[in-house]
């Protein structure tokens, strides 16, 4: 009998080896560093959402000297984090990425401005020096511009857009009457560096009706031919989006799961349980599925975003329901 334990003690291990090994692996680009931003997928890792679906999932932190796209198409990663009008941009010169899920329903960008500008409404805009991050951010802003009929080339009748690096520096200095700020970092920089919410003017670009979708999934379309690929990932969105309505209802808890993440030890605890509480309000209403609205209208604010898009055409299966219906 002892003999026969031991071996169904062996076996069953070996089994558990088996099945560990055969775990399908998956590889999530992120679009920046490891943050609260991206807390429902350190969520589901840690809490064994993606094991539970038969996954082995690395996160791969990004960065400013990383850019998801070229991760993606260079076989680096399985799927990314990206925000649309990169994803579109990316698409329209030649890289097939495709959105399979959206689990932020709303935008957290927002234009910061000093008061002491003057600035009330956008039409005080006029003649004022505007600072917004480039490589596709931009153009959200441009295009808000462009509906105002200010130029962006400068000029009494027009705004100067001033190039900026992922911080607040320009508005603390006075070099920008405003800057762009996500409501869950670089407006808390500002009020951390001694501003005070009665010394800003906020415009957000949700409420301006100027946003764009930010932090989808995406994959190469054409691993989305595999139906072991479209089975992987259907799995993938499924335990990413219960790791980040996880996270919504336990912000401080998702918060700390983020900062065991951080390898740079770069991350405050302050800084990012109020991060996460921020980020789930962009989550909240979201069950992992784009909403072709919500498409229709960043297209349309990336095509009007003046004399130099983003995009130059209505975009051609840039997205997709197979996963999230599979997922869901």
């Amino acid at each position: 009998m002892k003999k026969l334990m031991i071996g169904a003690a062996i076996g069953a291990f070996a089994l558990g080896g088996v099945a560990a090994e055969a775990a399908d692996k998956v590889t999530l680009q992120l679009k920046w560093v490891t943050q609260a931003q991206f807390g429902g997928y350190y969520v589901a890792k840690d809490k064994g959402f993606y094991e539970e679906e038969g996954l082995d999932v690395e996160i791969k932190p990004g960065g400013p000297d990383v850019a998801p796209v070229q991760v993606l198409a260079g076989g680096g990663a399985d799927v990314m984090v990206d925000w649309m009008p990169s994803a579109l941009a990316a698409r329209e010169k030649g890289v097939p990425v495709v959105n399979i899920a959206q689990p932020f329903k709303s935008s957290g960008l927002n234009l910061v401005c000093r008061k002491e500008t003057g600035i009330t409404t956008p039409e005080d805009f006029k003649g004022k020096t505007l600072g917004t991050w480039f490589y596709g951010n931009e153009y959200p802003l441009l295009s808000w511009m462009s509906k105002l009929g200010f130029s962006t080339e400068g000029g009494d009748d027009g705004v100067v857009i001033q190039k900026i690096g992922f911080n607040v520096d320009p508005l603390l200095q006075k070099q920008a009457d405003c800057i762009t700020a996500m409501t869950y970092n670089e407006y808390w920089q500002i009020l951390d560096a001694g501003l005070s919410p009665d010394d800003l003017v906020i415009f957000s670009y949700e409420k301006e009706g100027i946003s764009t979708l930010e932090d989808g999934l995406y994959v190469l379309e054409e691993n989305l031919e595999d139906p072991a690929f479209q089975d992987k990932m259907a799995r993938f969105v499924r335990a990413s989006m219960k790791g980040w309505k996880w996270a919504e209802a336990n912000t401080d808890e998702a918060a700390e799961i983020v900062l065991e993440n951080d390898m740079t030890g770069a991350q405050t605890e302050k800084h990012q349980k109020r991060m996460m509480g921020e980020v789930a309000k962009l989550t909240a209403g979201s069950n992992g599925e784009l909403d072709p609205a919500d498409y229709e209208r960043t297209v349309e604010t990336l095509l009007s975003a003046g004399s130099d898009p983003v995009i130059t055409k209505e975009p051609e299966g840039a997205w997709t329901h197979a996963i999230t219906d599979k997922a869901l």
